[in-house]
């Protein structure tokens, strides 16, 4: 019985949800997942120091020789540098995490208060201040926030277009299902910031996935036998993601104007 009046709410609610209902989801999820990328090493909390845009830890390894060193030798210096050093270090947009010895992480938006945490032969090369330096000079988080910000405009305009209503239908007398086509207006006014904030993503995207391979790769080669990097899987995923969610919006929408325009141009015809 229970099942059965589920069934029938569903059946019910299912209708009245319009084309751009799902539009809103997919912003919504777009929008969370953008959210959560800015936040990445902002904080202790669960899962937080796992999405970062580079890390670089203390691990000895056999080095690689190459004919365009001038001193390879130097890598013996740098392990002797290094020592026992375990520490590692993750970047995010707003904040860095710090692990001196393989255990939990500490993170804040202020290296200096890390480092002052830390002894010098838990950071022997000074990772604390290159991650600094990577966030304060390379890493560019304001596009991001800008295309959030288009993105909740384009969520509050979408929530005004019109949805199902009854209306009685004066020839049989019975109540009818209606939904009024959205303001063209106010179509192509979300339509233009869905687009802008894809864009901005897309670049944002870009050169965060630029940026931070280079960074990594110069890194770990400085460190040769002695430090490893790397680039943040979980970030990448929330970037591209995101904007993928946003281009669907936005060729949704476009759709939906252009359907909307024909329909007009049957019905005048008509």
């Amino acid at each position: 019985m229970a099942n059965l009046r589920f069934a029938v709410s569903m059946q019910r609610l299912i209708p009245f949800l319009g084309y751009h209902h799902v539009l809103m989801i997919l912003i919504a999820v777009a929008i969370i997942l953008l959210s959560l990328l800015l936040a990445g090493c902002s904080s202790t909390s669960p899962l937080i120091p796992g999405i970062f845009l580079i890390s670089m830890y203390y691990q000895h390894y056999t080095p690689t020789y190459d004919t365009a060193q001038v001193d390879p030798g130097v890598t013996a210096a740098i392990a002797n540098i290094v020592g026992q050093a375990q520490l590692a270090v993750r970047v995010g947009y707003f904040g860095i995490c710090v692990t001196p010895d393989g255990g939990g992480y500490l993170c804040s938006n202020n290296a200096t208060a890390l480092a002052e945490q830390v002894s010098v032969d838990q950071d022997p090369l000074n990772l604390i201040w290159v991650a600094s330096t990577f966030k304060d000079s390379i890493v560019f988080p304001y596009l991001l926030i800008v295309a959030i910000i288009l993105a909740f405009f384009t969520f509050i305009l979408l929530a005004t277009f019109p949805g199902w209503h009854e209306e009685r239908d004066l020839q049989t007398g019975s109540d009818v299902d209606v939904k009024p086509f959205p303001s063209r207006p106010v179509s192509q006014v979300a339509l233009t910031l869905i687009f802008i904030s894809s864009i901005f993503v897309l670049v944002s995207v870009l050169w965060q996935h630029t940026a931070s391979v280079a960074a990594a790769t110069i890194a770990q080669d400085l460190g040769n036998g002695s430090v490893k990097s790397g680039v943040g899987t979980a970030a990448m995923v929330l970037g591209w993601f995101g904007f993928v969610l946003f281009i669907v919006v936005t060729i949704g929408l476009l759709v939906m104007i252009l359907s909307i325009i024909v329909l007009n141009r049957l019905t005048d015809n008509d």
